[in-house]
């Protein structure tokens, strides 16, 4: 016999020995019917169909488990056919279980489908009372699943959804759990753990979690690390926060730019300089560079405090490192300058931001002039208020009021009475105070009528005869 003839006789035989049954048919069909309708039928909707009702009706919990590992149904209409299972129970003989769950959970996570996998956990698994104990849960999800990446993933995902639903004494059981047994724990979601500790105000929570961290070995990140020294500093605890810093330092984890700006600016808002002094000496000493966040709040805490003139080498310092100094920071010392009553030092400042081509805006202009009417240099203020009105920027109501304050103090009553002519054609309402040192002063120069016109004004705006007419002698 020929080699060809003897492979086509056994491949003849094989055929005549095959075993004779039909494989069990895929329930793609029913199920396919089942997810393409909403979750709770209404009465209007399609009723199911006789074999579809039988398939659910049939189901058990072996059957199921093998619909939800199936590999040739996607994972999405597993997810869709256990909700419908969950929606409606009285179609089914029994419950699903704790197995059902946890399998169709791991096999979402098998196929990076996270955001499934923790919403699913969420609703069927902790709800606002947990439905199953975590040591249940951990004992069971080893049952359904031997992949130890996705084991991993399991027990990250559900210290993540533990910790969404404020169920800290349990992100503390997982946490062990996982050092214990030696499953990898993923330091991001420690580290949305902190987070989530830190808007709920416990501290103590935050650094006790922190330091489990640490002791676990696992390799903490300088973000978990500003995270927590941010919760210390927003607490007033700043020297806290950097006693902290120094310990992880010499644990290994060191401190970036992020980190030490959160404790500069703790100290520059509260004005506590000595702490400051330590944090500023301990960038020194790691080397870390300030950035442009750093010179700016710690601008604006020496310029809130009256240390203008630290404020203002610092604005020096970052030109020579060619940061970018905008006009806010000008302005605070500008502004800072003008309140203390140092006017050189405040138009010092303004033609050095000038010559620096960093250009002036109305913030900048209103300092400027507030300062000098206060100061009685009512020429100078006008000379800023022509200066501003030529690069197109036009006083508002507060420079209005400034400008006639100053005049009025100086006994510049005309003047004052100008600026107020010009303030109401331009549509702003002068302060009844102010206008009443108006007219006081018109009264004073023997200009009634246009005193008696601009206490008319008062008196539509509210101010009784009674109240202005004792600086008139005549009748409105």
């Amino acid at each position: 016999m020929s080699l060809q003839n003897l492979l086509k006789t056994l491949k003849t035989v094989k055929r005549s020995h095959r075993p004779n049954f039909s494989p069990t048919p895929k329930p793609y069909r029913e199920i396919t019917q089942i997810i393409s309708k909403p979750l709770k039928p209404s009465s209007a909707s399609k009723p199911l169909s006789a074999t579809t009702t039988t398939f659910l009706s049939n189901l058990n919990p072996t059957t199921l488990l093998h619909v939800l590992t199936d590999p040739e149904l996607k994972s999405s209409k597993c997810l869709r056919f256990f909700n419908f299972l969950l929606h409606n129970q009285s179609l089914l003989s029994f419950r699903p279980d704790l197995q059902a769950h946890l399998t169709l959970i791991c096999r979402l996570l098998r196929e990076r489908r996270f955001s499934d996998a923790e919403k699913t956990m969420k609703s069927d698994l902790v709800c606002q009372n947990p439905r199953y104990p975590f040591s249940v849960i951990a004992s069971t999800v080893v049952n359904c699943c031997n992949d130890p990446k996705v084991i991993a993933k399991f027990f990250n995902s559900m210290l993540k959804v533990y910790s969404d639903c404020k169920l800290f004494d349990l992100v503390s059981q997982d946490f062990d759990y996982m050092k214990n047994n030696g499953i990898e724990i993923d330091e991001r979601t420690c580290t949305v753990h902190l987070l989530a500790l830190k808007s709920c105000d416990l501290l103590q929570l935050v650094l006790d979690f922190f330091y489990q961290m640490v002791e676990s070995g696992i390799e903490v990140s300088v973000y978990s690390l500003t995270v927590v020294v941010d919760g210390l500093c927003w607490s007033g605890e700043v020297k806290r926060g950097r006693e902290l810093v120094e310990e992880m330092i010499g644990r290994g984890i060191k401190p970036n730019i992020v980190t030490f700006n959160v404790m500069v600016n703790a100290c520059a808002k509260r004005w506590n300089f000595e702490e400051l002094d330590l944090v500023l000496l301990l960038m020194k000493k790691e080397r870390v560079a300030f950035n442009d966040h750093t010179y700016k709040v710690l601008i604006d805490g020496f310029t809130s405090s009256g240390k203008v003139d630290a404020a203002n080498k610092l604005v020096l310092e970052m030109h020579d490192k060619g940061l970018k100094v905008d006009t806010h920071l000008y302005n605070l010392i500008i502004d800072r300058y003008c309140r203390l009553g140092s006017m050189d030092g405040a138009m010092s400042m303004f033609g050095e931001m000038t010559d620096r081509s960093v250009f002036p805006n109305t913030d900048t202009y209103c300092a400027l002039i507030s300062g000098l009417c206060k100061a009685g240099e009512m020429g100078l203020a006008m000379a800023y208020v022509n200066m501003m009105q030529g690069k197109g920027m036009e006083p508002e109501n507060v420079m209005f009021s400034m400008l006639i304050d100053g005049f009025c103090n100086k006994g510049m009553v005309a003047e004052a009475f100008e600026v107020q002519v010009l303030m109401e054609k331009k549509g702003f309402a002068t302060d009844l105070t102010v206008c009443d040192k108006i007219v006081s002063g018109l009264c004073k120069l023997n200009r009634f009528e246009e005193a008696k016109r601009l206490l008319n004004v008062m008196v539509k705006r509210g101010a009784t005869p009674e109240i202005a007419s004792f600086t008139m002698p005549f009748d409105i």
